[in-house]
């Protein structure tokens, strides 16, 4: 766990431990503890969220296009301030172009190792991607590892960062209960990481990176991204990274195990996971 995730974990106020004790259980220098970094106004965390709304809608729309609905529901604001939000966010348009992911150039990129392939059973593909969640007063990033025959979440992930270590932990808990054939991805630097990279093919799984020009690469995971906001997020207000956490795991709790897909003839994604439900017909990739 990195070192703002044990941040995180310090209950400030409701405390039933001394700060000190909880920092020495979480093993952190108390020292530290009282300084609190200035954070994003409130109109950076609004806009935001604003640009949120509007790209879980139209996930194919880029800075032009969002800039160009925020100007028309009021906000005063240009391209460069909205690309330089969505950087922040980890958002970036799903339609085909030359540069789909950003990454880092010196990372080794894998081709997409899915197209022509017939998905017939769970743990032949998964699928990880990462998304932003907002908060009253910021945001976290929520990764997950999902199975793509039966929608199934594996394990997730929240971070205060994009920094890859939420990234590998959630490979790690997947892997504690399966490993894939195949693990799909997009190109960002988390996912072309040595780390990542190492944990995924010393594991015997071949990695697969979604391609340049492709917007439906990583679909799965985008509809899953769309049930979360609009049937969790968006209809709450989480105030600390306990609670967003705590929501986030409650709702991905029901996803799994008690919400009926249509997709699955209705089943839930457990039981398609499990093999316990109706036979389901092959996906075809494309």
């Amino acid at each position: 766990m990195s070192r703002s995730e044990r941040l995180a974990l310090i209950d400030w106020e409701n405390r039933e431990l001394p700060i000190k004790t909880q920092a020495e259980l979480l093993g952190l220098n108390r020292t530290h503890l009282y300084y609190k970094p200035r954070g994003p106004s409130e109109e950076e965390v609004a806009l935001k969220r604003e640009i949120d709304e509007i790209y879980t809608e139209f996930p194919f729309y880029g800075s032009r296009r969002i800039t160009a609905v925020l100007r028309s529901r009021g906000w005063h604001v240009n391209r460069k301030a909205v690309q330089r939000h969505m950087r922040e966010m980890g958002l970036e348009a799903i339609y085909p172009k030359a540069n789909l992911s950003r990454r880092n150039q010196e990372h080794r990129v894998y081709p997409y190792l899915l197209r022509g392939v017939r998905i017939h059973s769970p743990n032949q593909v998964w699928g990880t991607d990462i998304t932003y969640i907002r908060m009253r007063s910021g945001w976290m990033y929520l990764v997950v590892v999902l199975d793509w025959y039966s929608r199934y979440v594996v394990s997730w992930a929240l971070s205060q960062s994009l920094e890859v270590d939420f990234v590998l932990e959630a490979v790690e808990q997947a892997f504690e209960k399966a490993k894939p054939q195949i693990l799909n991805s997009d190109q960002g630097s988390q996912y072309t990481s040595p780390a990542y990279i190492q944990l995924v093919e010393s594991a015997g799984v071949r990695i697969s990176m979604d391609g340049r020009g492709r917007a439906l690469d990583n679909v799965f995971t985008e509809r899953l991204w769309r049930s979360l906001k609009y049937e969790e997020v968006y209809l709450s207000d989480y105030v600390t990274p306990r609670q967003t956490r705590e929501s986030i795991s409650g709702y991905l709790e029901y996803y799994n195990e008690r919400r009926p897909h249509q997709a699955l003839n209705y089943q839930t994604p457990a039981t398609v996971y499990a093999s316990r439900g109706i036979e389901l017909p092959a996906i075809m990739l494309e």
